[in-house]
């Protein structure tokens, strides 16, 4: 198996895409190396080069698209600007994400800028994973996701992102507006370990009656790693809004959280939580009495905390 087809395993079901015949598109290196469009979704180069432009018909139902990148060689700084459209009564799953695989003392980096343009009524579930393989202390594996998202009246978005290990230096940054009736929630699952840096930056403005937002990040830190977690919700009508950053620490990690509201109508009712702790011992003295080492134990608690 090529490294290629390793990292497509690790950050999407590569397989039963390429079976179901879903539409696609696989970037390599910063090149496009393979693409797929379908009858009902359309994915095609942007005049300049510089990313995709993916757009998925009104009413269409239960189809996929996947758009994951990898990179495979030392020395590459790879950025590309991918637009979705999803046109009115559509809804699909979007599937992304980055493999980075570099050897010993080499350094290779992965920007994907990602903006979604959601018609009224429309839905997309959105799942994102990231990964770094291969190298040593020395390597560095660099991924800085950007995510803009435009809402239309009553459309729902759903993002479901993952970076579990391996990545050394990430900024993910998401920024969002939402009309009458929108709803966004984000699910956000990441780990660093060693001396790896991550942060979390979220600003979402809520400007329709009745539009909702649900940000939940849940993070590790292990080794001497560490992480930011900041997130700045407004609301400027009736509506609601919730941030939790819910954080465990092992070793000699550090984690710091900023959660910010602003409040510029009456009837926005926002709220912020932020939880930032150890495992607790007694949940490791009860996996121990199952016959599971300490650290088999730990590994245990962080797996059942990152799903």
């Amino acid at each position: 198996m090529s490294t290629r087809d390793e990292l497509l395993d690790l950050i999407s079901d590569w397989k039963k895409i390429k079976k179901e015949g879903c539409a696609h598109n696989i970037r390599e290196n910063g090149k496009s190396v393979e693409r797929l469009s379908t009858d009902e979704i359309e994915i095609t180069p942007k005049a300049d080069g510089s990313g995709l432009d993916i757009h998925v018909k009104a009413g269409v139902k239960g189809k996929k698209v996947a758009i994951p990148a990898c990179v495979t060689a030392a020395d590459i700084d790879d950025l590309v600007y991918n637009d979705f459209f999803i046109a009115e009564g559509a809804d699909v799953t979007i599937i992304a994400g980055c493999g980075i695989h570099v050897h010993n003392g080499e350094a290779a980096r992965h920007s994907g800028i990602h903006r979604f343009f959601l018609a009224p009524h429309s839905k997309v579930l959105y799942l994102e994973k990231h990964v770094g393989t291969g190298g040593t202390r020395d390597t560095k594996r660099v991924i800085d996701p950007v995510t803009e998202v435009t809402l239309g009246e009553g459309s729902t978005l759903e993002m479901d992102t993952s970076q579990i290990g391996g990545v050394d230096e990430t900024r993910r940054v998401t920024r969002g507006s939402l009309a009458s009736g929108a709803r966004l929630i984000v699910k956000e699952h990441l780990l660093t370990e060693g001396v790896e840096k991550a942060s979390t930056d979220f600003e979402i403005t809520l400007e329709g009656d009745d539009s909702a937002v649900d940000l939940v990040s849940r993070s590790v830190a292990r080794g001497h790693s560490s992480q930011s977690y900041r997130s700045v919700i407004t609301g400027k009508a009736r509506c609601t809004g919730h941030s939790e950053c819910d954080a465990i620490i092992t070793e000699e990690g550090r984690v710091s959280a900023s959660p910010a509201l602003n409040a510029e109508s009456q009837d926005a009712s926002l709220i912020h939580e932020a939880a930032i702790g150890k495992i607790a011992g007694e949940q490791i003295m009860k996996l121990r009495t199952f016959g599971l080492s300490e650290e088999e134990a730990e590994q245990k608690i962080i797996e059942g905390f990152l799903r």
